[in-house]
């Protein structure tokens, strides 16, 4: 079947398909979903693990209080992440499909939210033990508007020019 043969659920939005009468499309928009959570969470995994483990390295202790606390935001977005990253699984078992998807949809957006911060947080600490604040507040900066071009701006202005 192609776009121009796809049935109208297909293109319709959340809103407006029924729980009931349109389950094969919810329940489809919801597989592709999780789909897409499995290849978020390994990486975030790892991330949230070598920040466990950083504490516990030698140079943990020539961290400044400013840098423990950049590192523990890092840590605390990184848990965080994982938290709603995974919280959609969870979700499945409990609620209806529409109200599923909605809600894993939220919770994924702000586990990204979380993981971006996790990121930038984890590169400006470690990059400040390393060069020095100048470099880090540069690289950390960049490393951000990456992530808002990527992330943020670059699928809004595809979905804006109707490129599929």
């Amino acid at each position: 079947m192609n776009d121009r043969e796809a049935p109208e659920s297909v293109n319709a939005p959340l809103d407006a398909l029924d729980d009931e009468r349109d389950r094969e499309e919810l329940r489809g928009r919801y597989e592709m979903f999780l789909q897409e959570l499995r290849v978020i969470l390994p990486g975030v995994t790892v991330l949230l693990a070598f920040l466990f483990t950083v504490p516990f390295s030698q140079r943990f202790g020539e961290l400044d209080r400013f840098e423990r606390r950049g590192f523990g935001l890092a840590l605390i977005s990184a848990t965080l992440s994982v938290i709603f990253l995974v919280s959609p699984s969870v979700f499945h078992r409990i609620a209806a499909r529409q109200a599923r998807l909605r809600w894993g949809l939220r919770m994924s957006a702000v586990g990204l939210v979380s993981l971006a911060v996790a990121l930038v947080t984890a590169m400006w600490t470690v990059c400040r033990l390393i060069y020095g604040s100048t470099v880090a507040w540069f690289v950390s900066g960049g490393l951000a508007a990456a992530l808002v071009g990527v992330w943020i701006a670059l699928p809004l202005a595809v979905v804006g020019r109707g490129d599929d």
